[in-house]
């Protein structure tokens, strides 16, 4: 025999002796691949412990009243109201300081005779409109 014929032979060996191990293991090459996420069977445990201790207290489950949670609801609406009235703030524009200096100069008699000064409109009186139906002449 030659080396090649031999190293054939141990080559074919080998892939059947793979096999065989897949077959008795119970799992081939393509499901040995692991997948993303977690793995199957990994859960809870299907079967309910035997053996539960007999004394454990179990506490009963606490209720809140209908006065704590009109608390905390008037509490989380408060919250709200500051986070909306402070977002508001930030988003108005950040307006300059008025420098008197910068401000024309009025005198003052002219500045409080117009606020002291009614204000004149003028109304008019809303007449109704004046048609004139001519009657059709015979000549």
């Amino acid at each position: 025999m030659a080396m090649i014929d031999i190293i054939g032979e141990i080559d074919a060996e080998i892939s059947r002796l793979q096999q065989a191990k897949a077959i008795l293991s119970g799992t081939d090459s393509v499901a040995a691949k692991r997948r993303p996420g977690r793995p199957i069977g990994s859960g809870s445990p299907k079967t309910i412990p035997v053996a539960l201790p007999s004394k454990a207290k179990v506490q009963p489950r606490r209720k809140i009243s209908a006065a704590g949670r009109a608390r905390i609801a008037a509490a989380m609406k408060m919250r709200w109201a500051k986070v909306r009235k402070a977002a508001k703030k930030a988003a108005k524009p950040i307006q300059a300081p008025v420098v008197a200096a910068a401000l024309p100069k009025t005198p003052a008699k002219k500045v409080a005779s117009n606020k002291s000064a009614p204000k004149k409109r003028a109304a008019k009186k809303a007449s109704p409109p004046q048609t004139s139906v001519s009657s059709p002449s015979t000549t």
